[in-house]
């Protein structure tokens, strides 16, 4: 019985040291103006076919000035852009 608590314990406290530390080991930015279809699929609610429409749409439009501007990708609504808006970045 003793055992089992000892190990609650001691993941319990590993949980939360990984917890406070995580926000360190953040990624960077995603630069929407310089990142692949591939990279564009990391982010959250960003699958394969939207990844795609974000590139093609750079490509036709020229360079986002604004993460906004990704709600002006079909199928890519506000809802999504604010999900990710702290994960993508407008590179210069």
């Amino acid at each position: 019985m003793m055992k089992g608590l000892t190990h609650s314990v001691r993941a319990a406290a590993i949980g939360a040291a990984l917890l406070f530390t995580a926000p360190a080991f953040a990624a960077e930015p995603l630069d929407i103006n310089q990142a692949s279809a591939a990279e564009l699929e990391t982010l959250n609610g960003i699958g394969p076919v939207y990844a795609e429409r974000i590139v093609d749409y750079r490509s036709e439009q020229g360079r986002f000035e604004s993460v906004d501007q990704l709600a002006d990708v079909q199928g890519i609504g506000e809802k999504t852009v604010a999900a990710i808006e702290n994960e993508v970045a407008i590179g210069k």
